[in-house]
């Protein structure tokens, strides 16, 4: 009596172990499809429209965002130029991926803005369809304040990557600059450029010196490219056209 007593018992353990069993086995096989299920691999998005990219994003679960626009000659207007995370990328459902539009070639002319009131100059660019880029101040006796001293890119520039052009202006000439437009110092003697930078208060690491492979002889109808010479900027960062001021440590590259 006694002895199917225990065999009931083990049965209905038996029964019990089993049937936990399943229901850890339930729990973590539907823990892998709700963590997995959310999942999804990032599509190649390079090359195509933005309407497009976005409608495959969506129906991904993925939200497109276009972070930035530059001219391109190689990738027509208003397709993918790149993306970020790249293509392969898995990542949760609803995720942010961030992408750059063609402009497609440079058409614009950069109107001349030297001269003109800030607000007249901000005019200028935007109905040229550019942006305005970084605005510093600078302190002058000469100009006019609120005028622009200088841009960058300059009045007329060609192969530009992006649609913006930064503004050095006018302040009074009692006023403490709160910041300057980054010059273009390639081709400067490394001397003549931490001066410059100096007259600001603009500080400078140690430069670096570099080789400079010579240039071909030109043939033909075809004139020489002109050495660089020993000694001058080949390299700057932050580049042309940043906004910089007396915080910034300005990184020069020089030919040897």
């Amino acid at each position: 009596m006694r002895g199917h007593f225990l065999i009931r018992v083990f049965r209905m353990a038996s029964v019990v172990m089993v049937l936990v069993a399943i229901a850890m086995i339930s729990a973590i096989t539907t823990m892998h499809f709700a963590i997995h299920g959310a999942e999804v691999q990032v599509p190649a998005l390079k090359g195509m429209t933005v309407a497009d990219a976005r409608s495959q994003a969506a129906g991904m679960g993925l939200t497109l965002n276009v972070d930035n626009r530059y001219y391109s000659g190689d990738v027509a207007a208003g397709h993918i130029l790149s993306q970020s995370p790249p293509a392969g990328t898995v990542v949760r459902r609803e995720w942010h991926v961030r992408v750059a539009e063609s402009l497609g070639p440079q058409k614009v002319d950069v109107p001349d803005t030297v001269g003109s009131d800030q607000r007249l100059a901000a005019l200028q660019l935007r109905r040229a369809g550019l942006d305005v880029g970084a605005i510093a101040h600078l302190s002058s006796s000469t100009a006019a304040e609120g005028s622009v001293i200088s841009q960058d890119p300059p009045a007329h520039a060609q192969g530009i990557e992006r649609p913006s052009v930064s503004l050095l202006v006018a302040a009074a000439d009692n006023n403490i600059p709160d910041g300057y437009v980054m010059p273009d110092l390639a081709g400067v003697p490394i001397v003549t450029a931490q001066a410059q930078l100096a007259a600001v208060g603009i500080k400078t690491a140690t430069p670096t010196f570099a080789d400079v492979p010579i240039p071909p002889v030109g043939s033909g109808n075809t004139s020489p490219a002109s050495p660089v010479a020993p000694g001058s900027v080949i390299a700057q960062q932050p580049p042309a056209g940043a906004r910089v001021d007396q915080t910034t440590q300005v990184q020069l590259t020089v030919a040897k």
